[in-house]
């Protein structure tokens, strides 16, 4: 596993439970990729498309799947992380098979391998936000290394992220985190599916 940087030993990183709403939505901001997604990509239902619903919708969904406010949860769909108190990165992170979206339209996690979708011990990385003022700080490469000790201390015996491998990147793209991030907390590419994406994979 790679050493954090002096940034990343800044950063604090709490499930999207214990912190509030407010903060989550100051990470997402109110115009953009994230405002707009309120990371419900991976979500989405059969017969659903982000035209058929609107941008409040999704923020409630969202609200509801991270419990924010909600410390006495038991569940939550992501980790929030602080920059001296401010709210500066969000990655969503729970069992691979919550994310409906993900096994019925996307090819990546699947494509070469013998995966049960329905097995919910294996756990999934699937976006990343770093608030607009703190991106190159290491918010990302810090709440990967707490999603995988995340996942693990709630029973899962495995974990993966999707990232982008090109240099070649848009910018929508990076949501999904890049191959550094996930080496560096100490995940190992199982499968290299496209030319732009790779599985990064951890056993427990």
């Amino acid at each position: 596993m790679g050493r954090m940087t002096a940034s990343e030993l800044e950063i604090r990183v709490m499930p999207a439970n214990i912190a509030s709403w407010e903060d989550l939505q100051t990470i997402f901001g109110s115009r953009g990729t994230a405002a707009g997604c309120q990371c419900q990509r991976y979500k989405l239902a059969p017969g659903e498309a982000f035209k058929s619903f609107p941008a409040a919708e999704r923020a409630d969904r969202l609200r509801r799947q991270a419990a924010s406010d909600h410390p006495e949860s038991g569940t939550t769909s992501g980790l929030i992380a602080y920059i001296d108190g401010e709210p500066v990165g969000w990655c969503a992170v729970e069992p691979r098979s919550a994310y409906t979206g993900l096994a019925r339209v996307f090819k990546v996690p699947w494509e070469g391998r013998d995966e049960d979708k329905a097995d919910a011990s294996v756990w999934a990385v699937t976006c990343f936000v770093t608030r607009k003022g703190f991106t190159k700080r290491g918010v990302s490469r810090a709440l990967a290394r707490v999603a995988a000790d995340f996942a693990r201390e709630r029973g899962a015996r495995a974990i993966e992220g999707y990232p982008i491998v090109t240099t070649d990147v848009i910018i929508q793209e990076l949501h999904v985190g890049t191959k550094s991030i996930f080496a560096d907390a100490g995940f190992t590419e199982v499968s290299h599916p496209t030319p732009r994406r790779v599985v990064m994979r951890i056993d427990f």
